[in-house]
């Protein structure tokens, strides 16, 4: 008898093992992401996540709230699940909205600022970012300039 494997009996587990982002990129991106923190006067917690959604890098700055640790992950894992900004999701997560509640699944999202997927030069989503610790305002400009720092814009 032959044994015969289909390729289709292992995608559930390829996402697991998906890399993109490079360590000396996620590091690079938590430097730059630190460097704004700095600039603006905030503490913030950064997160940095591969392909497959798994953490890369981390920064907690001195000072910065433990309860956001938690929160940076998420946002970053959001952002790669989905791949979009959380505050996108945000939107369209509301009462009465198409996706509402999806922040209850995948063992929990975070639906505000802070989180956005991160690209390499041909578009192709390779980790995200996730920053918590001030304002969603603040939170969404120190991941963008994490973000600006791989994608070069």
């Amino acid at each position: 008898m032959e044994t015969c494997f289909s390729i289709s009996l292992f995608p559930p587990f390829y996402f697991f093992f998906l890399m993109g982002i490079t360590l000396a990129q996620a590091q690079a991106a938590i430097q730059a992401a630190h460097q704004k923190c700095l600039d603006m006067g905030v503490k913030m917690n950064i997160a940095i996540v591969d392909a497959g959604a798994n953490l890369t890098a981390f920064a907690r700055m001195d000072g910065a709230w433990l309860g956001s640790l938690d929160i940076s992950i998420k946002k970053a894992k959001t952002a790669r699940f989905f791949d979009m900004p959380t505050g996108d999701l945000g939107q369209a997560s509301q009462p009465g909205g198409p996706l509402f509640n999806i922040e209850v699944s995948n063992g929990g999202l975070i639906t505000f600022p802070g989180g956005l997927p991160i690209k390499d030069g041909s578009g192709t989503v390779i980790g995200a970012i996730g920053v918590s610790g001030s304002t969603v305002e603040d939170d969404h400009a120190v991941a963008l300039a994490g973000q600006q720092a791989i994608e070069g814009k």
